[in-house]
């Protein structure tokens, strides 16, 4: 069966090729978890096309050239000071979540007012609101990398893809019986995932608008759910303390993830799809082997609910944030807490590493964002202006602009 390599993208992680193989487009990741700033790039890269079939002669030029790239990002050592750039108001009710694209060119945000808004970065102007939701647009998200297409998830129990580019509504998923509160398109963008509070999470045909498969398995609500890098396996997260990792062709019950004591709050594959990370009103973030589900290890350091836990792009580390007003970063592989983020004066409900890894954001209940130093847990800055809490932060794929979301009605840009 011939394989012909389609495009190939760099990540701070690594490279991603897509390629098809007898008329199926798939995806397959190679880790540069070891490149430094001081690394031979040709050197490497020829160490990959020796185990890479689809790195053939006539793109090795090209591969060269993007790890070179990803080596000068590597070597940018300063930490990027942000100031406000614009305060954007025109949800007349708070927000729930904020996502960028790709590029960060553009971004949307969902509110209670029922409605989504798609804004340009780089003016602050808003280019279209996205309506027909009959209650609040809860779990927003863009098909990146691609970018063309919005999905939305709402209490109203429907899911609606959207048309970036003129804001036409394509489809309405229906199906659910109580509020989506998450979504996730796959790596590939053809398959939308919702969560529910009706137990179920469900799969949806991107191109044809149909179901693909129900999800059942979850005895409480679905709060959280996430695709794997390469777009086969797809974690659920419910209030039933476990987590579901299940087989996105088949929709397969392949493991459930049975330790914590309290619902979960979020959960999320790394980078290789070796490892999951759990956090759950419990108090701890647990480690499981995603390939067998045993569990690894427990992180066990807050004294209140952990809210969120991401893993770093590289997936070598992981960063919690608590109810109890602070942020850990643990080391992945040691399970060892190296840096303690203090100085919140309310609960954490959101946590995110910039695409480098060299620092953190956290969006708190006392109105303020922060940036912290990933490795000392040194606080660099406070951003301050939001009336009421923040409930949503992002980074945008270059790290140079943040947004945060907040219940004053508001959201933020920052430069």
């Amino acid at each position: 069966r011939s394989l012909i390599m389609t495009c190939l993208s760099l990540v701070f992680e690594g490279i991603i090729l897509e390629y098809v193989e007898g008329g199926e487009s798939k995806t397959r990741s190679i880790d540069l978890l070891d490149l430094r700033p001081d690394t031979d790039v040709t050197a490497l890269v020829e160490e990959i096309q020796k185990r890479e079939p689809l790195i053939t002669a006539s793109c090795l030029e090209h591969v060269i050239h993007l790890v070179q790239r990803l080596q000068e990002k590597l070597g940018e050592k300063q930490i990027h000071k942000f100031s406000l750039f614009k305060v954007l108001r025109t949800h007349i009710l708070p927000l729930t979540n904020v996502a960028f694209n790709k590029s960060g060119s553009r971004f949307i945000t969902g509110s209670y007012d029922r409605t989504c808004k798609l804004w340009d970065t780089a003016s602050g102007e808003e280019l279209r609101s996205l309506e027909g939701h009959r209650n609040v647009v809860y779990a927003i998200a863009f098909n990146n990398p691609y970018g063309d297409k919005i999905a939305t998830g709402s209490f109203d129990k429907t899911c609606k893809l959207w048309s970036t580019e003129t804001g036409k509504c394509f489809y309405t998923f229906r199906g659910h019986s109580a509020e989506i509160v998450c979504l996730s398109f796959n790596p590939q963008s053809t398959l939308l995932a919702t969560g529910s509070m009706d137990t179920t999470a469900k799969l949806w045909d991107v191109e044809k608008g149909e179901e693909v498969a129900t999800l059942n398995g979850h005895s409480a609500e679905i709060i959280t759910l996430s695709f794997n890098t390469t777009g086969d396996r797809i974690i659920t997260g419910s209030f039933d303390h476990t987590v579901a990792v299940w087989d996105v062709g088949t929709g397969r019950l392949l493991h459930t993830l049975i330790g914590h004591r309290g619902e979960i709050s979020s959960a999320q594959f790394n980078w290789d799809c070796s490892l999951i990370v759990t956090g759950s009103m419990d108090k701890t973030c647990m480690l499981w082997d995603a390939v067998t589900g045993t569990h690894i290890g427990t992180l066990a350091a807050h004294s209140k609910e952990v809210l969120d836990v991401c893993f770093d792009y590289a997936g070598q580390r992981i960063a919690t944030a608590s109810a109890d007003g602070s942020a850990r970063v643990y080391n992945a592989g040691t399970k060892q807490c190296i840096a303690k983020l203090e100085g919140h004066e309310d609960e954490i409900s959101k946590v995110c590493f910039n695409p480098k890894g060299n620092c953190i954001l956290t969006a708190s209940s006392d109105r303020t964002a922060r940036l912290w130093d990933a490795a000392t847990g040194h606080c660099l800055q406070v951003l301050e202006g939001h009336a009421d809490e923040i409930f949503s932060c992002a980074f945008n794929y270059k790290g140079d602009t943040i947004i945060t979301g907040s219940k004053d009605n508001s959201c933020r840009i920052w430069h």
